[in-house]
């Protein structure tokens, strides 16, 4: 079993040399263009997943609907995620030395925000990437200066031991 990502932090694909992602800027936001009906009286927020090309060679990404999947809360629940609202990356070539990001609008019971999972499984020039999956939740940030190995460690940490709990749970 591989060890989720932290939110902030970044995934290099083995299979596609150079080309890394990652899942950041999570937090609380209202939508831009107002909110959807469907999601009233729950909270919204916007993450961000950029793709970066460190490679030699261009790459062709998509990130488009169905291949981002949020889960909010202790049951993993679905967020609602506004498809209206966010911005996606269809069809773009990400060249060397080049990024590109989508934006990603959702909502959720504000008691439900404090784990966020994002799922994401990449297309790269018409190959399907691994899924990966990035761990967070509103009220917690992503780390920064000194102390940021410190505070990705633990809590990655914290969701290994517990995804570990999970398993021998379901196993005994």
């Amino acid at each position: 079993m591989y060890e989720p990502n932290v939110v902030g932090d970044w995934h290099e694909y083995d299979e596609h040399a150079g080309l890394r992602v990652r899942v950041h800027g999570l937090e609380a936001a209202e939508p831009p263009r107002g909110r959807d009906d469907a999601a009233e009286g729950q909270t919204y927020f916007r993450l961000r997943v950029t793709v970066e090309n460190r490679g030699e060679r261009h790459l062709g990404i998509h990130l488009e609907d169905g291949q981002i999947d949020v889960r909010i809360g202790r049951d993993g629940e679905a967020a609602f995620i506004d498809w209206r609202n966010s911005q996606f990356i269809e069809g773009f070539d990400v060249y060397p030395l080049r990024r590109a990001t989508a934006v990603l609008y959702a909502a959720g019971p504000e008691d439900s925000l404090s784990q966020v999972d994002v799922q994401i499984q990449l297309r790269v020039d018409e190959e399907w990437a691994d899924r990966r999956l990035w761990t967070g939740g509103l009220g917690l940030q992503e780390p920064v200066g000194t102390h940021a190995a410190t505070l990705r460690d633990g809590l990655a940490l914290q969701v290994s031991d517990f995804l570990r709990e999970q398993a021998e749970e379901g196993t005994a």
